[in-house]
């Protein structure tokens, strides 16, 4: 299950701020064409954060109901507290979710001890595997390498999402979690290629909603062990993945910067109708927007038909 491309799906919008489910059909379909091995429902790329618990459910049963079983379905079970994961976990699997996706705890400030607990209490009360997120910018607390290790071989955790940007840290998680049977994969972008090189599972990428082809290349030449492939298409994706830097930040944060871009970029390939953001985001502006499009073009990345 925990392995391959895994995009985190953007979460389209109406411009009233509800689940927009036919342009969400629309991306499950184009990224099952391309080739992806799962779909992850309700990360940073689907603004979690900033869904209601009713949008969260829309979303995760039109991705359910439109993948139907050709792929396995992660669902993030974000929050503060463990009771409030436990909470979003239950409701995921009732919706019909393969596993959860779960950060440590946020807002209130936590130790190891803390974060050890909040995993195996997970574990212990759900029938659903646990997918342990490493997302310290925005959760503000680092996964520790050793720490992710044991909790792969207690059986704790089935994978790890790294969306650290560390990769010698990412290489400890491998080390610590081999021969347990975790799932090892990474959340970058731009380092995918070396995390295959050193043994990455999969490649969980933001940007793969706008072009999930190439991550499923990069991917098939890094396992056949044709690595130059692997790094020639790294080189390309990086290049696209300049469209998170069009944004005025000035105006919008980092997390406005990137989402709005990846919108836009789907909105004009005709993948989705809108490139709304969920409040307090704000999406690019016209002119960031084309902005978008002259890089996807550079990219050779046209309308989807």
């Amino acid at each position: 299950m925990f392995h391959g491309v895994v995009p985190p799906l953007c979460t389209p919008l109406t411009e009233d701020g509800e689940v927009d489910t036919a342009s969400l059909e629309r991306l499950t379909g184009f990224l099952l064409d391309a080739g992806v091995h799962g779909l992850f429902v309700g990360g940073s790329t689907g603004e979690i954060a900033q869904l209601t618990d009713a949008a969260r459910d829309t979303a995760l049963r039109t991705v359910v109901a439109t993948a139907a079983g050709q792929v396995p379905v992660l669902a993030g079970a974000i929050d503060t507290g463990t009771r409030r994961v436990l909470e979003h976990a239950r409701r995921a699997q009732a919706s019909g979710a393969d596993a959860v996706v779960v950060t440590a705890p946020f807002y209130v400030g936590v130790a190891e001890a803390e974060v050890r607990a909040h995993y195996e209490l997970l574990h212990a009360a759900l029938e659903l595997p646990v997918v342990a997120y490493d997302i310290p910018a925005n959760v503000g607390y680092k996964l520790p390498s050793a720490l992710l290790g044991e909790l792969a071989q207690a059986k704790v955790i089935a994978a790890v999402k790294d969306s650290s940007g560390d990769l010698e840290g990412f290489q400890r998680v491998l080390d610590g979690a081999a021969g347990s049977g975790a799932g090892c994969l990474t959340g970058s972008e731009t380092l995918a290629d070396l995390a295959m090189a050193r043994g990455a599972d999969g490649i969980v990428p933001g940007l793969g909603n706008v072009d999930p082809h190439g991550y499923v290349r990069l991917y098939e030449a890094a396992r056949a062990g044709d690595f130059a492939a692997a790094r020639a298409e790294q080189r390309r994706l990086t290049a696209l993945f300049a469209v998170i830097e069009v944004a005025d930040r000035g105006r919008v944060g980092r997390m406005s910067g990137a989402l709005g871009a990846f919108k836009a970029a789907l909105a004009a390939r005709g993948v989705i109708r809108h490139a709304y953001t969920q409040a307090p985001l704000l999406p690019l502006t016209d002119a960031e927007s084309r902005a978008v499009a002259e890089l996807l073009a550079a990219a050779g990345l046209g309308a989807v038909e």
